[in-house]
């Protein structure tokens, strides 16, 4: 099958370049969709703080309203739950997400020292990544070359492993992110207890935990690129 003057393997190459390969963080693809996949990640931790700052803010002032207590003792509580809460969710997210960096950081490292010690071996082991993924056999080789002159660590991390390089997990940022989405989910339930009073405390605890979950709930999915009203 003859080539097609190797206009068809730089099609590939620059698919996975600069699709999902080494960065070119500023260049907008030549296709007109959004992809919102790379907000997951960040999404998943603002979307759970929130909604941990919520429910359990909520659930211990509903206890705390129960038993009476004055407006000074649940403005207390409240901000208690909500500093303990986001200190534990950010350190909590911070300890997950440094063992998530530290295991891909390991896999790239054994890359590393796998493309240095066999060259060759990794080149066949790209190239059979390529047809596994599609790439026709007359083509696997040469766009296995071109990867691999442009950047091989990167190309095998991405289509071996899975992982982009250049963009590991950050640690910090993520536990920050979930820090502030708690304070900001436990605030909800905060201002109803300071803005109500009595016996409409109670009710209106609950009714916010609801309306607030379902807010998040379509926010999220926003974000997502999802249907909000799923």
């Amino acid at each position: 099958q003859p080539r097609n003057g190797g206009s068809s393997a730089a099609a590939v190459v620059d698919s996975i370049t600069g699709g999902r390969g080494s960065r070119a963080p500023h260049h907008r693809s030549w296709h007109s969709e959004e992809h919102t996949s790379h907000r997951a990640p960040r999404l998943r931790a603002a979307v759970l703080g929130a909604n941990d700052g919520l429910l359990s803010t909520s659930s211990l002032l509903l206890g705390v309203v129960a038993a009476s207590a004055s407006r000074e003792v649940l403005f207390a509580t409240g901000v208690a739950a909500l500093v303990s809460g986001a200190g534990s969710m950010a350190m909590g997210e911070y300890s997950s997400v440094s063992s998530q960096r530290d295991a891909e950081a390991a896999d790239l490292a054994m890359e590393a020292e796998a493309l240095a010690a066999h060259p060759r071996a990794e080149l066949r082991e790209l190239t059979e990544n390529l047809k596994v993924n599609g790439v026709p056999d007359h083509l696997a080789v040469e766009v296995a070359e071109a990867l691999t002159a442009h950047d091989a660590l990167a190309a095998h991390a991405q289509l071996e492993l899975g992982i982009q390089p250049d963009d590991l997990a950050d640690p910090l940022e993520a536990a920050v992110a979930s820090a502030i989405s708690f304070a900001l989910g436990a605030m909800v339930p905060i201002l109803v207890v300071m803005t109500l009073a009595g016996d409409a405390r109670a009710p209106g605890l609950v009714v916010s935990a609801l309306v607030g979950l379902g807010a998040l709930g379509a926010f999220g999915a926003r974000l997502g690129g999802a249907n909000m009203l799923r």
